[in-house]
């Protein structure tokens, strides 16, 4: 069960400029988890949230009996990539609208789902959610450094009711005022989830808990046209694996993680969901096979 925003995206990069596209945290994170489990989507949209849209999750199979669609207009972003830094997004302009008045609901059916994600919106919203659920088994979150600077407090009390954190290294730093990543990690353990992901963009991917540590580089990618939602699509790879094996361990994970890099990698190779729409098992393992040659090197 995942709960974040549902939105519409219009992005300049120097790949070219496109509209009214998919986006949102929520949407990117199941477009990747429903490769490998179930879905079930919370959110809020607006009468202008296109029906294609729509139908999308329902072809992914993503249930969305919890998105809540009320009049005025979605959640809208706009941004651009510039050529010299495709890692940092420039926003242009952002409308709020619905997402304003959102208060999270699930089904009953849906309270007793044992894996929750609490995917990027504000940690208000993803703590009322999560009293939605009953005792959920394994709870994973994501945050940013808007809420982080606005709203610390919120996030660290909610920190504090999770299994799995996943985070960018500059979240990370915000957070804990480390630069060094083991340190900050430890730093973050103490704050309360027992796994913590740190994210380093075209540097891969590090792992800690009490038990293990790991890391893995990115998949190499060479032309990268639209990076929006690609730490989504991470969290999401990872996020439905784990809810796949059912049981949390060091292997499960690092399988998880090269699931989630492989997924992330898909992308960042198309505008919003023009390259994760159509993705297949079948294309995830034959990227994984190239992945973990990459990773083998000489003998």
């Amino acid at each position: 069960m995942v709960v974040g925003t549902v939105a519409l995206d219009d992005l300049k990069t120097p790949a070219g400029e496109m509209k009214n596209l998919l986006g949102g945290s929520a949407s990117h994170l199941s477009m990747s988890a429903s490769l490998f489990t179930k879905v079930h989507l919370a959110g809020i949209i607006g009468e202008d949230f296109p029906q294609e849209h729509l139908q999308l999750f329902k072809k992914k199979k993503i249930n969305i009996d919890s998105v809540v669609r009320v009049s005025g207009k979605t959640f809208h972003w706009c941004g651009e990539y510039k050529k010299e830094d495709l890692n940092s997004a420039i926003t242009l302009k952002t409308e709020l609208g619905v997402i304003t008045q959102y208060v999270p609901r699930v089904t009953p059916a849906q309270k007793n789902i044992p894996n929750v994600f609490l995917a990027n919106i504000d940690p208000e919203t993803q703590w009322k959610f999560l009293k939605c659920m009953n005792k959920p088994k394994f709870v994973g979150m994501d945050t940013m450094n808007l809420w982080i600077n606005t709203m610390r407090e919120s996030v660290l009390r909610l920190m504090k009711e999770v299994d799995l954190l996943v985070l960018n290294d500059g979240e990370v730093r915000l957070l804990t005022g480390e630069t060094n990543i083991i340190k900050s990690a430890k730093r973050l353990r103490k704050m309360g989830p027992k796994i913590i992901v740190i994210k380093k963009g075209e540097h891969g991917v590090f792992c800690y808990s009490d038990k293990f540590l790991f890391g893995f580089p990115a998949f190499p990618v060479s032309d990268v046209i639209d990076p929006t939602g690609a730490g989504d699509t991470f969290a999401g790879g990872l996020m439905g694996y784990l809810a796949k094996k059912g049981k949390i361990n060091e292997k499960n994970l690092r399988q998880a993680l090269i699931y989630a890099t492989i997924c992330s990698s898909f992308n960042v190779e198309g505008f919003a969901a023009e390259k994760t729409a159509p993705l297949t098992l079948a294309n995830i393992y034959k990227r994984k096979k190239i992945f973990l040659k990459f990773m083998k090197g000489p003998s």
